[in-house]
């Protein structure tokens, strides 16, 4: 049986880190490394973990133990990469310290991949929750239905580079179930590039050939709540996050794009900045007709690219011009 090495990363996650560990603990897949890697926390986190791994079932349970700790924040980035330092499983699966994993999520995994020895990066859905992990509190499940626009026969991993660098379209990455020696090999996050780990690892996994692919399971629970980095207004016309995350997207992706897609996306970059604006970046008709007339009615490289995708026959096949 091969060894899988679950490494969840924590900051201030005293409230729910006991529920996370514990997941683990109930999986139905016997052969676990449990790795838990904190940044720092403010709270009683680290005290926490601490205790729970010190219980004798918990040490009969798993091969192995590691909490990993240091003596100042450094960032979600150095915080993933000290926590795959320490993996010595053949296969990854990464939690949050507020997440959980689903009872059967390893085992379903590996089933998975044993049977499909090709596949060494896999998705499956996760349900989404409100607080907590109740079914009156259930959201919904990510992605909402298979997401064939990325992942399907059709397309290799050099086709879901294209697509990947015109628009990271994967959101359930707290689903996703590595194999390690690819991603210690093409998954190493640069700390520099903030806002956008999990892009650097799609981009680097699909350039090298490794094709993501998915499992119609569930298998992980995600939740929103309000300390939460993914829980925020839905009323802004532009997303403040934006701002925070395009300036790596753009060193990522950018330099990689023909000409027209990148004009495009530095176009929408200076119009966004408009946006900034508390009075137009509230959502009401006037803001949202200004937006559509700006980013699309007077937007040149809207129109080349819509002519070249539609009339040119070199690019009608052309994946970078068929994502939408």
């Amino acid at each position: 049986m091969q060894l899988v090495s679950v490494s969840i990363l924590t900051y201030n996650s005293a409230l729910f880190i006991e529920e996370t560990l514990e997941s683990v603990y109930n999986q139905t897949y016997a052969n676990i490394e449990l790795i838990v890697s904190d940044d720092c926390s403010k709270d009683n986190t680290v005290a926490l973990i601490t205790k729970w791994c010190e219980q004798e079932r918990v040490k009969k349970r798993f091969t192995d133990v590691k909490i990993i700790t240091v003596p100042k924040n450094t960032g979600i980035s150095a915080n993933y990469n000290r926590a795959l330092n320490a993996v010595t499983g053949q296969w990854i699966k990464f939690c949050s310290g507020d997440d959980a994993l689903r009872e059967t999520c390893l085992e379903k995994n590996m089933a998975y991949v044993i049977k499909n020895s090709e596949v060494k990066v896999l998705f499956s859905y996760c349900r989404m929750y409100v607080d907590y992990f109740t079914e009156d509190c259930f959201l919904r499940l990510n992605p909402g239905r298979f997401p064939s626009k990325i992942i399907n026969d059709t397309i290799d991993a050099a086709g879901q580079y294209k697509l990947l660098l015109v628009s990271n379209k994967i959101p359930f990455t707290p689903s996703v179930f590595i194999n390690t020696a690819i991603h210690k090999k093409f998954g190493i996050i640069r700390d520099d590039l903030l806002f956008s780990e999990d892009y650097q690892l799609w981009l680097g996994f699909t350039k090298n050939n490794i094709k993501l692919h998915f499992m119609e399971e569930e298998t992980m629970n995600y939740r929103v709540h309000d300390e939460s980095v993914s829980k925020q207004k839905t009323d802004y016309i532009v997303n403040p996050i934006y701002f925070k995350t395009e300036p790596s997207i753009k060193a990522l992706s950018y330099p990689n794009l023909p000409w027209d897609l990148r004009c495009a996306k530095i176009y929408y970059w200076y119009v966004c900045h408009l946006f900034k604006i508390d009075f137009l970046n509230k959502k009401n008709k006037f803001t949202l007709f200004l937006f559509y007339f700006i980013t699309k009615l007077i937007n040149p490289f809207h129109y080349i690219i819509y002519f070249k995708s539609r009339y040119l026959t070199q690019y009608k096949n052309n994946l970078f011009y068929k994502y939408d």
